[in-house]
């Protein structure tokens, strides 16, 4: 006989299956629910728990991802990618891809042909850094080891921008932050796409305050999803911006440090170093 838990990951993994081979038509939170015999409030709870976000945003993550695959197609218009997406028109595709990619579809499509990119290196108290940024902001900060490589990980997220190396007043302001001048924090602006989910992680690494550290599951508290540290742990992995959307201030709930994309030699570092900005001991 099976538990309860079992009974309801059947019906979460058959509503994701109804969804993955009906989104064309977008079917509604009442449609959906009605396939898997439940409430939609029900449903709408029960889902967001075990999927960690809600029937509705998963549908456009799924739709998304076929429009993405469409608009690869150099004979795929805007129009008719809405159109084979089950959208009404192009406006809600431009909608969809705002709200999930922070880019237009016309900008995914052309690989941010109409996109500069200013980038600069630099050094920091944790290593080289290669920091790059918009009109709108910060868009990229990572730590390497070659130069080159690191230029061409950049270059691949924008495969048609136009990049100029310059370092402009948005990345000086970003670089102040090594410098111990925190007072410029506020002059900091992010041009960021992602998930709503990958966003709403980031954003609460922001309130993390320096010298202070969290954990997955904390986060996952904050966001009212209790089951969600694992996909917590995800989006903090995918963090585009190093050190200034602060996921080395995130350990494990045991104290264990976890992981950090760019090593955690410099996780350990960038801890106690700000432990020791924010907490002075006298000698």
């Amino acid at each position: 006989m099976k538990t309860q838990d079992q009974i309801n990951f059947d019906r979460i993994a058959k509503a994701i299956q109804f969804i993955q081979e009906h989104f064309k038509r977008q079917p509604s939170l009442e449609d959906i629910a009605s396939h898997v015999n439940l409430s939609p409030f029900h449903f709408q709870r029960l889902f967001s728990e075990w999927a960690g976000t809600s029937p509705k945003r998963f549908l456009q993550y799924v739709s998304i991802g076929y429009a993405k695959k469409l608009l690869k197609q150099d004979q795929s218009t805007l129009f008719t990618t809405a159109l084979e997406t089950g959208l009404s028109g192009t406006s809600r595709l431009h909608d969809l891809f705002v709200n999930i990619e922070g880019m237009t579809p016309g900008e995914y499509k052309n690989g941010g042909e109409n996109l500069h990119i200013n980038y600069s290196f630099a050094a920091s108290p944790f290593g080289n850094i290669l920091v790059a940024s918009t009109p709108v902001g910060i868009c990229h900060l990572a730590f390497y080891e070659e130069e080159n490589i690191a230029l061409q990980k950049l270059q691949i997220q924008f495969p048609k921008a136009k990049f100029s190396q310059v370092t402009d007043l948005a990345q000086q302001n970003a670089l102040f932050i090594f410098n111990h001048d925190w007072s410029k924090l506020n002059q900091i602006k992010l041009h960021l796409k992602g998930t709503d989910f990958q966003l709403k992680v980031w954003e609460m690494l922001l309130k993390i305050p320096m010298g202070q550290l969290s954990s997955y599951g904390i986060i996952a508290q904050q966001l009212q999803n209790h089951n969600a540290s694992r996909a917590v742990g995800t989006a903090i992995g995918t963090n585009p911006v190093a050190f200034l959307i602060p996921c080395h201030r995130v350990i494990q709930a045991t104290g264990a440090l976890g992981g950090y994309h760019w090593g955690l030699n410099r996780k350990s570092a960038m801890i106690a170093w700000e432990a020791a900005k924010t907490n002075p001991q006298d000698d």
